[in-house]
């Protein structure tokens, strides 16, 4: 029996569920797309399926509408893949576990990937729909939104005629967002050499972090295991001498890094130094985000005794340095639009390889000319300790335009569905909307999205009640 069955809104909620059973993870959208695909079959709807998997389904006017102007409905099939350390799942493969938590919908120990499969029901909803009356629609659903806006980047819009563009991939309702900053993600690529000691190998362990979207999430003033990382790092020089063999954190850039681990050597007898240590930092930290991340955990677990590779000393310092200079969390607010934050940064990602420290970024800002101003920052303190920087997935920010005729029409139905005002606001997030609005001409923008909360982590959940509420809004 189906876990969403008979929940309003039922078509909505139907297809949420549907899309949940096929893996749909960055990189792995085949499937989806091919479902996708087989809907407009069905509902003998005019498609296009690009060589990457974007998707763009169109339906013609009803009766009467045939001069009005064309709606874009638009979200991404992709969704982030984050599981607890102890669930047994493979994003590969395995169909989500959806639960339901009161008002809430969510997944078993995962993502839920309502960011954004949400999108995708309510537009296949709205297509399969054959008693509203509608100007002509186009829904285009693109690939691999979240590393990199890549679909958005490569699909080929010719074909598409509507100039009123409704992004679905918003997580507040009661705001329509009417601007987005534009970002880029950095690889930073810095060589080590190792050498032979002997000693007894200790695993640090960070955790306890909420972690979090590295850019709805970055005001949050959340910290991230891989700076914490480097301030263990630091703060072990000042009471033991100790060797690395290797740290991690993280497998996502636009994710806040909640966990990582360090794995050193030292003299077995420096032990309870380093457990002091470690408690000292602890403490300090949950005091110092006391408000975010007052579950801050660093513990130590002894291994085994023997001869390890390690970083030489030049090299260790160079991770030390890197990590602890490197820009990261809000670097600017904006002067232009309340508690927005203007530019930030995010090392989403960190791996010390045999011979290679890897670091990946996430740059963002309002501005292109601050964003590749802060990615100069990396660059420099990269090439500084003799690495290579790259530079990739670089999309455009959305700003905000004055004369919208689609935002006055939101605003107004918004009142009146809502017998309330609806908020204008920009988001330090990168959405796709940018990229379309350079690719369609004279395009009019708007943002909109039910009620979730901590996506990109495993706490991942979907209002059902603003579902519904949202869903009648766009409708209308």
């Amino acid at each position: 029996m189906a876990v969403l069955e008979n929940i309003q809104p039922i078509r909505v909620l139907h297809y949420f569920e549907e899309i949940s059973k096929i893996p749909h993870g960055s990189g792995n959208t085949k499937a989806i797309s091919d479902y996708l695909v087989e809907f407009a079959k069905n509902h003998k709807l005019e498609y296009i399926q690009d060589e990457y998997n974007n998707i763009i389904i169109k339906k013609k006017a009803s009766l009467g509408y045939e001069d009005s102007v064309g709606v874009i409905l638009q979200g991404h099939m992709d969704m982030v893949c984050e599981k607890d350390a102890n669930v047994d799942f493979d994003f590969e493969k395995d169909a989500l576990k959806l639960g339901i938590d009161g008002d809430y919908i969510h997944a078993n120990g995962t993502t839920l990937g309502g960011d954004d499969g949400i999108a995708v029901a309510m537009s296949l909803a709205i297509l399969e729909d054959d008693s509203l009356k509608h100007p002509p629609i186009e829904v285009i659903i693109t690939v691999d939104e979240e590393i990199g806006l890549l679909g958005a980047n490569s699909i080929n819009c010719e074909s598409v005629k509507g100039k009123r563009f409704i992004n679905i991939d918003s997580e507040e309702e009661g705001v329509l967002w009417v601007g987005c900053a534009g970002g880029l993600h950095s690889t930073s690529l810095i060589p080590i050499d190792r050498v032979e000691t002997n000693g007894t190998k200790v695993e640090v362990v960070v955790n306890g972090l909420l972690g979090g979207h590295s850019g709805a999430e970055i005001d949050k003033i959340r910290n991230n295991a891989n700076i914490i990382i480097g301030r263990v790092l630091y703060n072990l020089d000042e009471v033991i001498d100790y060797s690395v063999i290797n740290c991690s954190g993280g497998t996502k850039d636009n994710v806040i890094t909640n966990e990582g681990k360090l794995n050193i050597v030292i003299d077995e007898a420096d032990y309870s130094k380093l457990e002091a240590k470690l408690e000292e930092l602890t403490d300090n930290l949950q005091k110092e985000y006391s408000n975010t991340d007052e579950n801050i955990k660093i513990v130590a677990y002894k291994k085994e005794s023997g001869v390890f590779k390690v970083l030489t000393a030049t090299s260790k310092e160079k991770l030390t340095f890197f990590l602890r200079m490197l820009p990261f969390g809000v670097s600017k607010m904006s002067g232009v639009m309340e508690n927005l934050v203007e530019t930030s940064s995010n090392i989403g990602v960190l791996q010390v390889y045999d011979d290679v420290i890897k670091a990946v970024n996430s740059v963002r800002s309002s501005y292109c000319s601050a964003r590749d101003d802060l990615a100069s920052k990396i660059e420099y303190l990269t090439e500084f300790l003799g690495g290579e920087f790259i530079k990739e997935g670089v999309y455009p920010a959305w700003e905000y335009k004055k004369d919208s005729p689609l935002r006055d029409i939101m605003v107004r139905v918004y009142k009146e569905v809502y017998k309330e005002d609806a908020k204008t606001k920009a988001i330090h997030a990168g959405l796709e909307c940018g990229l379309f609005f350079d690719k369609i001409s004279n395009l009019d923008c708007i943002s909109l999205g039910p009620n979730m909360h901590d996506i990109h982590t495993s706490r991942e959940r979907l209002s059902i009640s603003s579902t519904k509420r949202v869903y009648e809004y766009l409708i209308k």
